[in-house]
């Protein structure tokens, strides 16, 4: 943990953050339960929180030393456009959920995944992104 932090770890994982959020989502839209699924509930939950202190510990110390002016203006590049994207994907979401629900054609479990899982591609397609950014020097 005496490494130096670096944007990219602090970008990568988010990643993290969306498993965690797409798990959770699977937690709540099961239809079936299975005597594993409270153990796993509970290791997640211990997962998350300690996942969570330790990115406190780590963003803390990313703050304490010289902070990249380059990878920052490249991070919110990369944020704007993930939210373009983001937006886009959720205007089609909508409208498609929209006119297919007046025929009973697509379930809100359905819509729930894909709004989860295009977070979570979000995710991965913002690190890589970035990464790719950062690594050129763009």
């Amino acid at each position: 943990m005496n490494k130096k932090v670096s944007l990219k770890e602090i970008v990568g994982t988010k990643i993290v953050y969306a498993i965690i959020l797409t798990s959770y989502y699977w937690m709540w839209a099961r239809t079936d339960w299975k005597g594993w699924y409270e153990t796993a509930q509970y290791v997640l939950g211990v997962f998350l929180f300690s996942f969570f202190v330790v990115q406190m510990i780590r963003i803390s110390k990313y703050k304490k030393e010289g902070i990249d002016e380059m990878a920052e203006h490249n991070l919110k590049r990369c944020d704007s456009i993930c939210l373009k994207l983001f937006v886009g994907v959720m205007v089609v979401v909508a409208f498609g959920a929209a006119i297919l629900g007046h025929t009973n054609a697509v379930s809100t479990g359905f819509i729930g995944w894909t709004i989860v899982l295009s977070i979570l591609i979000l995710s991965i397609i913002r690190t890589v992104m970035f990464v790719v950014m950062d690594s050129k020097g763009v």
